[in-house]
């Protein structure tokens, strides 16, 4: 399971404090703490004013790779953003997030700007299913055929399907009694067609509008998991989503002696 930590995220109230200060070690902390607890990647988004958004990332994303080796997932809605930024990274990671919407002022969309970035190395993306057609679609017919015209687009560029991460936007379970098997659905087919792409989704999501929140998230991740989910956008220092987890995949025989379980259990993880 790819974990991608979601704790450095101008949306969250102190974040955004840390980032109108320039709070570097809140910052540094937040890396640190989220690739100790087993985060492979860690998600940086700045969330700000659009005039500010590519200093703030180019801030965040010093401070990241400057406390952590774990590789960073840069996030932006603006993919010339993405673009802008890209250069100071390090070494390879992951972008969130491509989609077939329309970059605004051009007739390109999203994965055009995106996928000439990814050619030739080992960059990870993060892909949404939406367009500027269907929006956001509910049904499975519709986010399989998006993902289907994005894999195939990569293509184009070299980038095979087990470095995209197709994201299906899950529904809240509040407004949609049947959003896991949904998911689950729109994953199989997919799958069925190209078996190494990847699947991901923002793991809260699925409870938003429920009470006991993390009762929901907790048991969408082993069935997900279960069912061929590959990575999470997630926090890692959630020692019960953490550790269920560890244990779904040690139950599921992919953990060799338990190992990776035992490990998390005596680093304090879960």
């Amino acid at each position: 399971m790819i974990i991608i930590g979601e704790k450095i995220n101008g949306a969250i109230p102190v974040v955004k404090k840390a980032i109108e200060e320039r709070d570097a070690e809140f910052i540094r902390e937040r890396a640190v703490k989220q690739a100790e607890a087993g985060a492979d990647f860690i998600d940086v988004c700045a969330s700000t004013a659009p005039d500010k958004e590519v200093e703030t990332l180019k801030w965040l994303i010093e401070i990241v790779q400057g406390a952590v080796d774990t590789p960073v997932c840069i996030d932006s809605p603006n993919p010339m953003f993405i673009k802008e930024v890209l250069p100071i990274i390090n070494k390879p990671g992951m972008i969130n997030s491509v989609n077939l919407e329309k970059v605004e002022g051009s007739d390109k969309d999203k994965c055009d700007v995106i996928f000439p970035l990814m050619k030739d190395n080992e960059w990870q993306v993060i892909a949404l299913t939406c367009d500027s057609v269907n929006g956001t679609p509910r049904d499975v017919p519709t986010r399989v055929e998006i993902s289907k015209k994005i894999i195939e687009k990569a293509a184009g560029y070299g980038i095979t399907p087990d470095r995209i991460h197709i994201d299906p936007l899950v529904m809240a379970l509040s407004t949609d009694n049947n959003s896991l098997l949904n998911f689950v659905k729109a994953m199989k087919e997919v799958k069925a067609i190209y078996p190494t792409v990847k699947f991901t989704s923002g793991l809260s999501n699925i409870s938003f509008g429920m009470p006991s929140r993390k009762i929901i998230n907790q048991n969408f991740m082993t069935l997900a998991i279960y069912e061929g989910m590959d990575s999470a956008i997630m926090d890692p220092l959630n020692k019960e989503i953490m550790g269920a987890i560890y244990a779904t995949e040690a139950l599921l025989g992919r953990d060799r002696h338990t190992r990776k379980y035992n490990t998390a259990v005596r680093k304090g993880r879960i």
